[in-house]
């Protein structure tokens, strides 16, 4: 499996994951500490989200056109 097939599978939704994780450690009520690094969760995950999404997608070798699950061949 190469970088972009990993960039694509697992850190690119990995950093939006992290993203929505700051909004709801932010917004929740219990822990103090939690809510304390919202901010910079939401940041870790915006400056990973900035960076794996200009890594460009893995291209198909026959067409050079990007692979989607759901293209028709």
């Amino acid at each position: 499996m190469s970088f972009r097939a990993v960039n694509e599978k697992y850190l690119l939704p990995a950093s939006q994951i992290l993203m929505v994780l700051g909004i709801v450690a932010l917004c929740q009520p219990w822990s103090l500490g939690l809510h304390s690094y919202g901010v910079t969760i939401i940041l870790i995950g915006l400056i990973g989200f900035n960076i794996t999404s200009k890594i460009a997608p893995e291209r198909a070798e026959e067409t050079g056109a990007t692979t989607h699950g759901g293209a028709r061949q």
